[in-house]
C-alpha cells in the first residue's frame, strides 16, 4: 500500500510556494501550504508527517516556528529552506531540531529527493520496529496495538470504528456496499438495518476529519487510492 504522508510547507514567496506544492503533490503526498508563520500556527494542532520551513518570513522566522512546532510535536521532522547559505544558519537549525537544510536557489527535484529520504528514514524505521504501522492522510495507524495517532495525539476509536478504518485502508479504491460493510464488520448473524453502517461512517469521519472516505450515493462507501 502507498503511504500517504502529509507535508506542511511554509514559504512566503507565492510563486515558489505554488511551484513546490505542485512538485510535492506529484509524489501523491498531501500538502498544505502557508505564506505566513501566523497561518502555519493555526495548523500546529494537527501535526503533519513533515514540515518544510523557510527561515525568512514576513511576520516571524523559521527559528521561532520550529521552537513552537517542537513544543507540540517533538518527533515530527523539519527541513529548513533559506536564501542565506550560511554555516551559522545550518548549525542553529540543527541545534533547534531541524533534520535538513537546503539553500536557495535549488531545483525542486532536489527538495523532493531530500523529502523522500527523510520520510523513509523517519517512518520506515518506525515500521521496522512496529511492522503494522500505516500512514493514511495525517494519521498513523498502529494495527498491532489497535491505536491511531495524529501527531502525538491518540484518537479514541471504538472497536468497530477501528475495524472499519482498517477495512478502508486495506482496500483503498474498492467500493463497498452497505451490505458488504455490514457483513465484514458485524458478521453474517447481525439482524438489523444497514443504516448502522451510515452511523459508523459518520462517527469515523467526525473523529478523523482528514480521512478521505467517499460516499457512493445509493450504494455505499469508498476510500480513494493515494
Amino acid at each position: 500500500m502507498t503511504l500517504s504522508y502529509t507535508i506542511y510547507l511554509v514559504e512566503d514567496e507565492q510563486n515558489l510556494n505554488e511551484l513546490l506544492t505542485k512538485y510535492l503533490e506529484s509524489e501523491k503526498w498531501n500538502v498544505s501550504s502557508f505564506l505566513t508563520g501566523g497561518a502555519a500556527r493555526q495548523a500546529m494542532d494537527k501535526p503533519p508527517h513533515l514540515w518544510i520551513l523557510d527561515i525568512m518570513l514576513p511576520d516571524t522566522d523559521g527559528y521561532t516556528l520550529i521552537k513552537e512546532i517542537k513544543a507540540v510535536s517533538p518527533d515530527v521532522p523539519v527541513i529548513f529552506i533559506s536564501a542565506r547559505d550560511a554555516d551559522i544558519d545550518r548549525v542553529l537549525g540543527l541545534e533547534l531540531g531541524s533534520s535538513d537544510y537546503i539553500a536557495k536557489p535549488f531545483l525542486p527535484r532536489e527538495l523532493i529527493i531530500r523529502v523522500q529520504k527523510l520520510l523513509e528514514l523517519v517512518y520506515k524505521k518506525s515500521d521496522t520496529l512496529q511492522p503494522n504501522v500505516t500512514a493514511v492522510s495525517s494519521y498513523l495507524i498502529h494495527e498491532d496495538i489497535r491505536e491511531v495517532y495524529e501527531g502525538d495525539e491518540l484518537i479514541n476509536l471504538t472497536s468497530k470504528e477501528f475495524d472499519l478504518l482498517l477495512l478502508f485502508t486495506h482496500h483503498q479504491g474498492h467500493a463497498f456496499s452497505r451490505e458488504d460493510i455490514l457483513i465484514k464488520i458485524w458478521g453474517h448473524d447481525y439482524f438489523g438495518t444497514d443504516r448502522v453502517v451510515d452511523d459508523l461512517v459518520r462517527r469515523l469521519r467526525k473523529k478523523m476529519p482528514d480521512l478521505k472516505v467517499e460516499t457512493i450515493y445509493g450504494f455505499g462507501y469508498r476510500m480513494p487510492k493515494g
